[in-house]
């Protein structure tokens, strides 16, 4: 039953050889860990590597050191391994050890110097243990092994994307979608107060309602509360204590991946017309990733990945993230981002709606700076939406409305964020009987009708124009108006595309990136190693399947695009659902 192995061609092993060396990453590794005084090392971070891509091609981006060490040393010819300068071993049990724990030791070596964490894997640490651990670690050694963690991740997914780097710069507009999707790890999670920690002490338990964090670690925050059902004695109900979240629903032990997927949010992924798919529509692809705790951090880790795009040439575009990014602090999250280039693109929560904040006496509304006499009915109008004290129909056209008592830019941001705007009778958008020379432009211009003060008009309305910082409505402040058919387009055309990449790369017949059994070495360094990995290959596969649908030269595409069935078109969207097509 035992056949002869299946030796791999030179060529295959040579193409695998080139990536590792485009990629840049040996030098780092080389950088990363001097060979001190000893014996010489058997196995090199070039061969290491170049094992590394083979296994992922192999295995759908799983990398399995068991498997690279057959890839290694009993899968290859005699030149393959004299041009990677590798030993022989027997090909028998002892030899099999003795090459595994060779490719082992390297590849925890590399672990090791990239470990942004001070906490061993693979013991059930107890929790003196760890504070102790953790306050005697140095932050600044800790802080260099994440800076060389998140180094290494962005080189192996430059490496998956580079052949569309050209197409990335020349085409895209830089768009960007921002999300955190829960992955398992090779480790069974403990009681959250419990005397010890897992044998993967940095991951932790994943929510599925809120804003995904334990609530035995950390308490949701009550506006993220999910709501009770409604019962018959509501009285008793409100008196009934706060429950925990069941086992069943934290249903997962893992991380929490933050990826950033680029997305061209110009164009839909509309078919030409011989049904191909247009080669000036780029695929989503993952280019950046950053692991932490459920729930934990998203700012922090979502700016990460994001300014090291920027450092790495690419040009900042729309910034599309859930609701948990525009609920962090905008020191943390809406301010750099705005620094960074980035045009931030929002929903948001219930209690977040209508009048937002204010400024020199223009009101931000869901995001946008407006008149500070723009009709109440206006201002509340996704409020009563919700409240459904105004149909569907209605709303769209109170948002169609708010145009017209939008402030208007006169001018670009400067350097630092600050921009010149003008109220809109200033810009000829509504008559307003303060600005005498806006009156009597014609019936199509909205009349305001400003309250009395008597302190004297707003400073908006005294100035012909006024100055905004990016300080000011920081928070819920957007590129788009809240709801109309520009934010539509961007908003979910990156929401989309982000999620979309989720599921292609948790499909169980490819990457399967949310199982664990592709990750089976504990810590929060391996499982962010061997996860890029699994990315960069959903890149490969992703580009591939575009290229294979594509009509070249005239000719057939090799292969059909998948795309969804012809449906009845839906009317326009609104925050309760879509309007009938026929209204």
């Amino acid at each position: 039953m035992r056949v002869e192995r299946s030796i791999l061609d030179e060529r295959t092993v040579k193409s695998a050889l080139v990536e590792a060396d485009n990629s840049g990453i040996v030098p780092l590794l080389n950088d990363l860990l001097h060979l001190g005084r000893g014996r010489p090392r058997k196995l090199s971070f070039r061969a290491l590597l170049t094992a590394i891509y083979l296994c992922s091609q192999l295995n759908n981006g799983r990398i399995i050191l068991e498997r690279v060490t057959d890839i290694l040393f009993f899968r290859t010819t005699a030149a393959t391994r004299d041009l990677l300068g590798l030993p022989s071993y027997p090909d028998h049990d002892q030899g099999f050890e003795a090459a595994y724990a060779v490719v082992r030791r390297l590849f925890h070596s590399m672990l090791a110097a990239m470990n942004p964490s001070p906490l061993p894997a693979n013991k059930h640490l107890s929790r003196a243990e760890a504070r102790r651990l953790t306050l005697n670690a140095d932050p600044q050694e800790l802080a260099e092994r994440e800076h060389r963690l998140s180094l290494f991740c962005e080189f192996v997914l430059d490496a998956s994307v580079r052949p569309l780097h050209e197409l990335l710069a020349e085409s895209s507009d830089g768009s960007l979608a921002i999300d955190a999707t829960p992955i398992r790890t090779f480790a069974r999670g403990r009681r959250t107060n419990g005397p010890e920690l897992a044998t993967d002490p940095d991951a932790g338990w994943y929510v599925r309602e809120g804003d995904h964090r334990d609530p035995d670690s950390t308490p949701v925050a009550e506006a993220m509360q999910p709501q009770r059902k409604k019962t018959r004695k509501a009285g008793k109900q409100a008196a009934l204590p706060r429950r925990r979240p069941s086992l069943k629903k934290k249903y997962l032990f893992g991380y929490d991946a933050t990826l950033v997927v680029t997305r061209d949010a110009r164009h839909d992924q509309v078919l030409l017309n011989d049904s191909t798919p247009s080669p000036d529509v780029l695929p989503a692809l993952v280019l950046g990733v950053s692991l932490d705790k459920p729930g934990h951090r998203p700012a922090y880790n979502g700016l990460k990945a994001l300014t090291r795009l920027s450092k790495r040439g690419y040009r900042p575009g729309f910034l599309a993230g859930d609701r948990a990014y525009n609920n962090s602090e905008p020191g943390e999250w809406q301010l750099p981002i705005r620094a960074l280039g980035y045009k931030p693109v929002y929903d948001y929560r219930a209690d977040q709606l209508g009048k937002q904040a204010e400024t020199q006496g223009a009101i931000l509304v869901e995001g946008t700076w407006y008149c500070p006499s723009m009709p109440q009915p206006l201002i509340d109008a996704t409020r009563d939406l919700y409240a459904e004290r105004i149909d569907r129909e209605t709303w769209v056209r109170l948002i169609e409305a708010r145009r017209a008592h939008r402030l208007v830019p006169k001018e670009h941001e400067d350097s630092e964020g600050h921009q010149r705007v003008m109220c809109p009778a200033e810009a000829g958008k509504v008559q307003c009987p303060i600005k005498s020379r806006s009156m009597g432009r014609g019936i199509q211009l909205p009349l305001i009708d400003p309250e009395p003060n008597p302190a004297g008009p707003l400073k908006v309305c005294r100035q012909r124009s006024i100055t905004l910082a990016p300080a000011e409505g920081s928070k819920h402040w957007q590129a788009l108006e809240y709801g109309g058919k520009q934010w539509q387009k961007v908003y979910f055309r990156l929401r989309n595309s982000v999620e979309g990449y989720n599921g292609y790369a948790k499909s169980p017949l490819a990457e399967a990136i949310e199982a664990a059994g592709g990750r089976r070495i504990r810590g929060i360094a391996a499982q962010t190693v061997l996860l890029v990995f699994q990315l960069a290959h959903a890149n490969q596969r992703k580009i591939k399947n575009w290229v294979e649908t594509l009509a070249l030269s005239g000719q057939r595409p090799r292969r059909r695009t998948h795309h969804r069935r012809t449906t009845k078109p839906l009317g326009a969207w609104t925050p309760t659902g879509h309007l009938s097509p026929t209204t």
